[in-house]
């Protein structure tokens, strides 16, 4: 495979050390931003990127699919901002190896490169449910520009769809696909949907108002067969029930891509195991994003990630100080067109208060788990405008004092008492 390029605009300085990034996703790309704005210029920066654009918002894949966003929307920036920043930037660029006593990075095309750092920015790879029938054409993952495609080409509205799981994704793939006008169903193994965010009520919420916009669920349902010779025609459930399907989308989650850095001899349990300064076990190499494990936690979110980069670039800027100390794990945005929010703790511990109020009829349902006169946890589904603001309560820490009794009802409220 041939690599696009994009060079900068700069001479080379050898005396400037050389950072080689591999992965051109949205970690690496706040990296380089964040490189730019603390220490422009300092280093001779080489990013490879193994799909043909450069970094793009996937937060907005499942917008792209309900055609309620452009691919111009996706860009983050455009290549030119690579050369000008001083930024050599590759795509369809795929590494093979990394030898670390050499310092020396190789690529399927038969090219490498060599560097005094480097920082793994590999991202995730989908889940595939090693399932009979799994090789068949419409068996598709959700996770890139070119999965989006796929499902919508498969698309249309005498089409009928399954999607293999209830997380984050699963969802915004079924929102996706029932606007495009297929009979979409969503199965999932667990009994409620968004297990690691909701609780069972709003749970239950979200798959209301899901079920309202034409979303139809199986839960506490284990997928066994996918059905079909040469095309897929349903998939098979353990309790012998086979759902209709001209697709299978899967969207089972996502595990760490840690293949190079295994294959390299960096220390990787779930993710690369990396210290306080995002440094692995070799001390010239780095990782960031949904690929690091820090402290024991792998983070799957856009946030931990941009905290991630800004740390090691805060750090290659000269300032040893800088650490990473770890993410209040929280969602913030809608799925499939619903309101979501969570962050901290989603039940009460023994000891814990719970503050709830709930209208099924309008699809809102709100819960706050306290803990001594502290906001500890808060779900929001259906409405959403003061998230940041619980948010920041909890981060902060700061007794709620009089503001517990209004605190369901939001800021406005709050502040109005």
């Amino acid at each position: 495979m041939s690599m696009r390029a994009t060079s900068t605009s700069a001479a080379p300085d050898a005396v400037r050390e050389r950072i080689v990034v591999i992965g051109a996703g949205m970690a690496a790309l706040k990296f380089l931003e964040e490189l730019s704005v603390a220490c422009p210029g300092k280093y001779d920066v080489t990013v490879l990127g193994a799909e043909r654009d450069a970094a793009y918002n996937r937060v907005l894949l499942s917008s792209l699919l309900a055609g309620e966003a452009a691919d111009d929307d996706l860009t983050l920036k455009d290549r030119a901002w690579y050369g000008a920043s001083g930024y050599r930037l590759f795509t369809d660029a795929v590494v093979s190896a990394i030898d670390l006593a050499a310092k020396r990075i190789s690529l399927t095309c038969g090219r490498w490169a060599t560097y005094d750092r480097l920082v793994l920015a590999t991202g995730s790879e989908p889940i595939r449910l090693p399932l009979p029938g799994g090789q068949l054409p419409e068996v598709v993952t959700f996770r890139d520009r070119a999965d989006a495609s796929k499902i919508a080409k498969l698309s249309g509205p005498d089409k009928s769809a399954v999607v293999i799981g209830g997380g984050l994704l699963g969802l915004e793939a079924a929102y996706g696909l029932a606007k495009l006008g297929c009979a979409t169903t969503v199965v999932h193994v667990a009994d409620k949907l968004m297990e690691r965010q909701l609780d069972l009520k709003a749970a239950a919420t979200l798959k209301a108002q899901l079920e309202k916009k034409g979303i139809g669920f199986a839960l506490t349902a284990q997928s066994v067969e996918i059905v079909g010779e040469a095309h897929v025609e349903g998939l098979r459930l353990a309790s012998g029930e086979t759902l209709k399907a001209d697709m299978v989308v899967m969207s089972c989650g996502v595990r760490p891509n840690v293949s190079l850095a295994r294959a390299a001899g960096l220390e990787v349990k779930r993710g690369i195991v990396v210290d306080d300064a995002m440094r692995t076990s070799d001390r010239s190499v780095y990782a960031i994003g949904e690929c690091a494990e820090h402290a024991g936690v792998v983070y799957g979110l856009v946030a931990p990630a941009y905290e991630h980069a800004k740390t090691l670039a805060t750090f290659f800027a000269g300032d040893q100080s800088a650490a990473y100390a770890g993410s209040l794990l929280s969602t913030n945005l809608k799925v499939s067109g619903v309101s979501v929010f969570s962050a901290g703790a989603i039940e009460a511990e023994e000891g814990d208060d719970t503050v709830t109020l709930a209208d099924p009829a309008s699809g809102h349902y709100r819960k706050f788990v306290v803990r001594e006169d502290r906001l500890v946890g808060a779900i929001l589904v259906g409405e959403a405008a003061d998230a940041l603001w619980y948010l920041g309560l909890i981060s902060s820490g700061e007794p709620l004092g009089d503001m517990r009794d209004d605190l369901a009802f939001g800021r406005s409220f709050v502040a109005a008492a």
